[in-house]
């Protein structure tokens, strides 16, 4: 008994010495973590609870050439939850919860789920994202407890698709992926900033006072040579143009030849870059510089240029074309239609394949091989835009027996539509041919200029003279004997050629076409080059059937907008042209049309006593002989509809399209209103619209351009 008791005590102190062990290891801890190694593990802690944190950087704007935004920066939150911060009451969820339904289509009782569904220990709920910076600060004026805020940075494209091929886009790290965004990437992010920062036990981010901060640099500023109105026109009549012709895509460009500027770049259908992954991924590929197609006749321009600077041709030469067939080392070679015995001039302006092979085969390949690369095929144009392909070009040594006729007129080679656009130009611009190019200066936030482009002629691909031989060619091509004949613009010289390729289909040319048309105007001072193709356009795959029109309402609108084209038109038409067609007289004072019958010296009778002229024969632009005379009838008072509908102290606004200011002006004023001019010249636009009635005194504004043969004989539109 004695024994059993002596253990059980043994045990006991043995136990009590362990627990007595216990609060003296805690002890000894404590003096070793506070007084023997306090400052080394201080010391670690400060380290690990410090952290860098990046302050990004703002990606720079994009502007067209007048200095419109195109792309910049814009800034959302997303509102985020801590339910177990000390003091947040649940009567302030369902307030926050509440509040978050108010500024978003979503009921509060969805918010609030969330942060009932989230993991007990939850520190962090996410509850809205995309929140606008008033929706934000309503969220902060709650100044509920626990509420995190972040700014998240986003891409901006001010105007949607437009000029969304040379523009590109950026992903969600904002670096660029295609366009001008990447191409000048390093160029517009900029370098990001860093500041220190601590975390506490929960991991929780909290800035502090004093802490070291390094403060990031803005990415700079790209200012382009596109025109944001050209642009627009030309993403306009190409997306018609695709649509009618039921064409698989459409391409477009628009160059300054003179400095390779490019005022436009567009293709059909396109994509909204502030959402890029919302469509077809081909509609983001840009065809202008990456689709590599057999460029079709509009490659005869070299042709002509190697073998008039060759000797090989004169234009008082007859070529037998026949039938248009041609049987060439075994293979057939035909033109669109039989064109029997024609010169060289005819040769281009008929645009025949059998002409222009015959042509080709006095050259020898190395030659028309060296031609063709001076003009810029075979090697990229190094254009500012990321995506660019060079193009192919077989070297000589590789050529076949029929190579060399078949490269006449554009087939065995590939071409970019931008490379072609380039050949032209240079055509254009005297034998120069320039780099094309997209921006032109590059300027900090401050507005300092970084750098600044500097047109770059590349080289001489021709004789001056040897194009000035050439240009009345070409400018025949497009006229009413021409292939081009619908790309023509009434008082405007255009020089220009059409091209037609079959396309290649599982290894065979098969009866699908690409049609295009490229062409240059003012043919006595080059302002632009316009280059069109169509992708597969049906039912007719011709490309003066199809691009060609496409082209002259492109050219028509361009000369809308500028003034210097304008007055060239008007001073291209003589006094006959003028008088061909009757004016647009309605709406008139008598007073107003004698002048405008003056100056075209029209003869006109009157129907009434006073008034304005409401109605005339013949009607605006109806043929007009030599003696023939206008008709005009007038009424007491200029009214569409009946006047008696209008209220006491209101009047009706009228029709003012096609009347110069100065007219339109006087009009306004006799029926009580102001006028509010834009520009000047022949109007065009008018808000509010004809028809819609306004109490008198108040302003109609009116937009005017310089007047054309154009808007002088339009009908108006009833």
């Amino acid at each position: 008994m004695t024994e059993h008791r002596t253990a059980i005590l043994s045990r006991m102190f043995i136990v009590l010495g362990l627990l007595f062990l216990i609060p003296c290891a805690l002890a000894f801890q404590l003096i070793r973590i506070n007084y023997i190694e306090g400052e080394g593990l201080r010391a670690l802690w400060n380290k690990q609870a410090v952290e860098m944190m990046p302050i990004p950087a703002q990606r720079g704007n994009i502007y067209d050439h007048n200095g419109t935004l195109l792309a910049t920066n814009s800034v959302d939150y997303q509102i985020a939850l801590d339910p177990k911060v000390q003091g947040l009451t649940r009567q302030q969820i369902i307030e926050l919860t509440g509040k978050l339904g108010e500024l978003t289509s979503r009921p509060g009782s969805y918010y609030l789920d969330k942060v009932d569904k989230a993991p007990a220990k939850s520190r962090y709920v996410v509850l809205a994202k995309n929140l606008s910076g008033i929706d934000k600060d309503e969220i902060s004026n709650l100044g509920i407890k626990g509420v995190i805020v972040e700014e998240n940075f986003r891409r901006k494209y001010t105007f949607g698709s437009l000029a969304a091929h040379s523009l590109g886009f950026v992903n969600h790290n904002m670096e660029g992926r295609t366009g001008i965004e990447s191409f000048y990437n390093n160029e517009l992010k900029g370098s990001d900033g860093v500041q220190q920062v601590r975390k506490d036990p929960f991991n929780r981010i909290f800035e502090y006072v004093g802490a070291p901060k390094k403060l990031p640099v803005n990415g700079y500023s790209l200012y382009t040579t596109i025109d944001a109105y050209i642009q627009a026109i030309l993403e306009d009549e190409l997306k018609t143009g695709v649509e009618k012709f039921r064409a698989n895509y459409g391409t477009g460009i628009i160059m300054d030849p003179k400095t390779g500027a490019i005022k436009a770049l567009a293709n059909y259908p396109t994509y909204d870059p502030n959402f890029p992954g919302s469509g077809e991924n081909e509609n983001r590929r840009n065809f202008a510089i990456s689709d590599m197609v057999e460029p079709g006749s509009t490659y005869k321009l070299i042709t002509a240029i190697a073998a008039l600077e060759q000797k090989k041709v004169n234009f008082e030469e007859v070529f037998h074309t026949g039938d248009g067939e041609k049987v060439i080392h075994g293979l057939t070679l035909r033109d669109h239609e039989p064109l029997g015995d024609i010169t060289f001039e005819e040769v281009i302006r008929q645009s025949s394949n059998v002409g222009t092979a015959e042509i080709a085969m006095r050259l020898d390949n190395d030659h028309f091989y060296q031609y063709s690369r001076n003009m810029g095929f075979g090697t990229p144009t190094y254009v500012d835009i990321a995506g660019e392909e060079s193009g192919r070009m077989a070297k000589p040594y590789d050529w076949s027996l029929v190579s060399l006729p078949w490269m006449s007129h554009g087939y065995e080679l590939l071409a970019t539509p931008m490379q072609v656009a380039q050949a032209y130009s240079a055509f254009a611009n005297h034998g120069l041919l320039m780099k094309p190019y997209i921006v032109e200066r590059i300027e900090d936030e401050n507005g300092n200029i970084i750098s600044e482009h500097e047109p770059e002629s590349i080289r001489r691909v021709a004789k001056k003279k040897t194009l000035d031989q050439l240009l009345p060619i070409f400018e025949s091509v497009v006229s009413d004997s021409g292939t081009g004949e619908y790309a023509q613009v009434d008082g405007l010289r255009i020089a220009g050629k059409t091209g037609t390729a079959k396309k290649v289909v599982n290894g065979r040319y098969a009866n699908i076409y690409r049609g295009s048309f490229v062409g240059f105007f003012p043919v006595e001072d080059p302002k632009y080059v316009c280059f069109i193709m169509l992708d597969e356009p049906k039912p007719v795959g011709y490309g003066g059937y199809t691009a060609g029109p496409i082209f002259q309402k492109v050219t028509n609108r361009i000369a809308g907008l500028d003034n210097d084209l304008q007055r060239n038109m008007e001073s291209g038409l003589n006094e006959d042209d003028f008088i061909t067609q009757a004016p647009l007289l309605e709406g008139l004072t008598v007073k107003n049309a004698e002048q405008i019958l003056a100056e075209f010296d029209i003869e006109y009778k009157l129907n009434g006593k006073e008034g304005y002229i409401i109605e005339q024969h013949p009607e605006p632009g109806d043929t007009l002989t030599p003696g023939d005379e206008i008709i005009l009838t007038l009424s007491e008072t200029y009214s569409p509809i009946d006047s008696a509908s209008v209220k006491e102290g209101y009047a009706e606004i009228p029709d003012l399209d096609g009347m110069n200011m100065r007219n339109a002006s006087a009009l306004l004023s006799s029926l009580g209103l102001k006028a509010n001019m834009i520009g000047s010249g022949t109007i065009f636009a008018q808000f509010p619209k004809a028809g819609q009635v306004m109490r008198k005194g108040g302003e109609v504004t009116i937009r005017g351009k310089a007047r054309s043969l154009e808007a002088v004989t339009e009908t108006r539109k009833k």
